[in-house]
């Protein structure tokens, strides 16, 4: 079906009256709030997906389904429910709802699957609601507690902990909601999905590596914490709560990627010794 251009104008002018305000406020998240800094990058990628794939959308034949109609109006009833509510996920998910039935009542269900990936990559540039952050956040706590508290002896640091502090005998040190590892988690996800996408063509190494960025995430969040205990213990317990304490964030997020891409390397080399070793 041609899209005619007065009929995109009505469409951009209703979507825009909808969802500026809500998309406005979501970008001003992102830029005040570090743990959904990554949102930036989500629209952009999904963008870069769908630019790559024009050849096989502009080839597709459009069939406009009525399904997407119906579609439609549960965006807006998500969104009225979202406004109601004074729930923002739900009216920044009504949004990407919106969307999915935009394509499918005028291009059809063979073109909504063509762009599903880059539709539900979406998904992550949403900042999950605040009751579900806590519940995420605070079982991340308890574990980086629990996993810091089993290195340190190693290293000769004797620890009591109590739930998430860690009695060290410089300092009591409290593994924070900020210090759970969430941030780095939703962000190395992120970044691995578009590695993946970007450089593997498998899809089950795409997966491995999506999945694979939740242990390393964590698990080099303890490392933080660790190294944060031995700064309080050997050197200076100000300085573990100074700058040291700020850039090991930094420092520990490229090792996260730094790991991904290591993992993703030795993938590589075992496939091909695996073939080499099959054509001998």
């Amino acid at each position: 079906m041609k899209l005619h251009w007065w009929k995109f104008g009505i469409i951009a002018t209703l979507t825009a009256w909808l969802y500026l305000p809500i998309v406005s406020r979501l970008v001003q998240q992102w830029v005040s709030d570090s743990n959904y800094s990554h949102g930036f990058l989500v629209p952009v990628f999904s963008a870069f997906v769908l630019w790559n794939q024009r050849s096989r959308l502009t080839a597709g034949k459009s069939q406009p389904s009525t399904w997407g109609l119906l579609i439609l109006i549960l965006g807006t009833g998500l969104l009225v429910i979202g406004i109601l509510g004074a729930e923002l996920f739900l009216q920044r998910f009504s949004l990407l709802v919106w969307i999915a039935g935009l394509v499918v009542f005028f291009f059809g269900w063979q073109h909504f699957r063509a762009v599903l990936f880059p539709w539900a990559f979406l998904i992550l540039m949403l900042p999950i609601p605040a009751i579900v952050f806590s519940r995420i956040s605070m079982p991340l706590q308890i574990l980086a507690s629990k996993m810091a508290a089993t290195f340190l002896p190693f290293v000769g640091v004797p620890v009591l902990r109590e739930g998430n502090i860690i009695n060290l005998p410089a300092m009591p040190l409290e593994v924070a909601e900020a210090c759970s590892g969430i941030r780095s988690l939703f962000s190395l996800v992120t970044i691995a999905l578009i590695y993946g996408f970007v450089a593997e063509k498998r899809r089950w190494v795409r997966i491995l590596l999506a999945l694979a960025s939740v242990p390393v995430a964590v698990l080099a969040n303890s490392l933080r914490i660790v190294g944060t205990g031995m700064i309080a213990e050997y050197w200076n317990s100000s300085k573990a709560e100074g700058f040291f304490h700020i850039i090991s964030g930094w420092i520990v997020f490229v090792m996260c990627v730094v790991l991904l891409f290591s993992l993703h390397w030795l993938i590589g080399t075992w496939r091909r010794r695996e073939v080499r070793c099959g054509g001998l």
